[in-house]
């Protein structure tokens, strides 16, 4: 795996029968009437109606259509089962709590959501709510620490011969994806994680770093490598933009794709994670936009994370505008500069220059590129730095609206909840006098407030 850089010329506590029948209340009542609780049901917004599928550009469209061979109906209905989807995982998730095991879509139009679970009891409340339940014998969170252990493992170890590493929900297992099976035997054992959690995959490929204000567009750094913008961000007045970690260190300068000085790097973190953020001087302004097909401006407007299974388009400064769908959530990933942990896992193309460029699903930013395998011309991998962690990290709020300098003004302050802050599901916040639970993670902005988003927020 080596870099490509482009050159400059609940736990829960369960028991029988009532405690079932307490968690499928919750289910039922979570899915089918949250609303009740929070507004009427006849005019709290869908999933849909709040992550603005509707919104959707036709550049992003076109795209999905022809990465995903789809028609342009089932390319506006499939951003809206997903939306829908999300949300109805992110409530399962809540009232299953420790037996919980992932969830994913799929078809066409992802018209069909799964939810997984280690429990049988749990099966009538997941299909009480249109979705497939899956018997399993591994929850999500014991996968999620044999990952874990293996995270630590990797830590000053060559793992190039065994560079990614994933938790495969759709399948309940750790896998380990290995150019050698003795290298990937060697790490699991190093971790000392029960081999009967891990499949281990070949692969041929090492993946790579992709070196080469609007989400897509080129900046060179130094005067030399080049990257893409992945999201414009503020920090109170400052602006700037996200990106990879890998593009530059902090104290790297930067120049716009017309060569004018455009900022300087603030923060940078590769390996461990590969994010960044590039503080930009007065002539540049922060905008909601990634570039899409044509150079139409795609509209951000929220950073709310898509299920597995969900489709995801990508804008960078080499190859503009590809899609695919997510492959895997937090998954570890090797380069030959060292292991990456917590991106995403997709089955978008991407060429050298395209890092650190924009994936976005719908209108909601999903993260950075940062590096993966093949290319656009005969197929290939990649993996994202999620937006949510390098927001959190940095400080920083996702530019999505208007085109001025400062961050969005908050709404005033209703409890604990706070425009700007970056929540995941299951943390508590109380708003308006009521408490609530987060469902999906997503950095809040003024008009997210609980009280507005079931999809978002489920009241407790």
């Amino acid at each position: 795996m080596s870099p490509l850089f482009q050159r400059h010329p609940r736990a829960r506590a369960r028991g029988a029968g009532a405690a079932l029948a307490a968690a499928a209340a919750l289910v039922v009542a979570g899915l089918a009437g949250s609303a009740s609780a929070q507004a009427p049901a006849d005019t709290a917004p869908s999933a849909a109606q709040t992550l603005r599928t509707d919104a959707a550009p036709p550049a992003l469209l076109k795209a999905m259509q022809r990465d995903l061979g789809l028609d342009a109906a089932q390319a506006r209905q499939r951003l809206v089962n997903e939306a829908e989807a999300g949300a109805a995982a992110g409530k399962l998730q809540a009232a299953l709590g420790s037996g919980y095991a992932g969830a994913w879509v799929r078809g066409a139009e992802s018209g069909s959501l799964t939810v997984a679970t280690t429990d049988a009891r749990d099966v009538a409340a997941i299909t009480a709510q249109g979705a497939e339940a899956k018997v399993v014998r591994h929850s999500l969170a014991e996968l999620d620490a044999a990952k874990a252990r293996v995270d630590r493992a990797a830590d000053g170890r060559d793992t190039t011969d065994a560079p990614v590493w994933y938790v495969d929900v759709r399948n309940n297992t750790l896998v380990v994806e290995a150019v050698r099976t003795a290298a990937a035997q060697d790490l699991v054992a190093a971790a000392g994680v029960d081999a009967s959690l891990v499949r281990v995959e070949q692969r041929t490929e090492r993946p790579r770093t992709f070196y080469d204000l609007r989400g897509g567009e080129a900046y060179y750094i130094n005067n030399s490598g080049r990257c893409s913008i992945g999201f414009p961000v503020t920090k109170g007045t400052q602006q700037g933009f996200a990106t990879a970690g890998h593009c530059g260190r902090a104290g790297a300068s930067t120049s716009g794709s017309n060569q004018v000085a455009q900022g300087t790097f603030q923060g940078s973190t590769f390996p461990g994670r590969d994010m960044a953020w590039v503080a930009t001087n007065s002539s540049w302004t922060a905008t909601p936009y990634v570039k899409g097909a044509g150079g139409q401006n795609v509209q951000v407007a929220g950073s709310t994370q898509a299920p597995v299974g969900s489709s995801v388009c990508r804008s960078g400064s080499t190859t503009g505008w590809h899609c695919g769908t997510v492959q895997q959530l937090n998954t570890s990933v090797s380069y030959q500069e060292g292991t990456v942990t917590g991106v995403t896992r997709t089955t978008v193309c991407a060429e050298p220059g395209d890092s650190g460029g924009s994936y976005i699903s719908g209108s909601q930013a999903q993260g950075v590129t940062s590096g993966g395998s093949g290319n656009c011309s005969s197929g290939g991998e990649t993996f994202f730095q999620p937006i949510n962690p390098l927001l959190q990290t940095y400080g920083l709020t996702l530019k999505t609206s208007g085109n001025g300098g400062g961050g969005e003004e908050p709404p005033p302050a209703g409890g604990t909840w706070a425009a700007g802050t970056v929540y995941q599901p299951g943390d508590t916040v109380t708003y308006g006098g009521a408490s609530y639970r987060c469902l999906q993670g997503h950095q809040a902005q003024a008009g997210w407030e609980p009280s507005n988003v079931p999809a978002l927020w489920q009241r407790v």
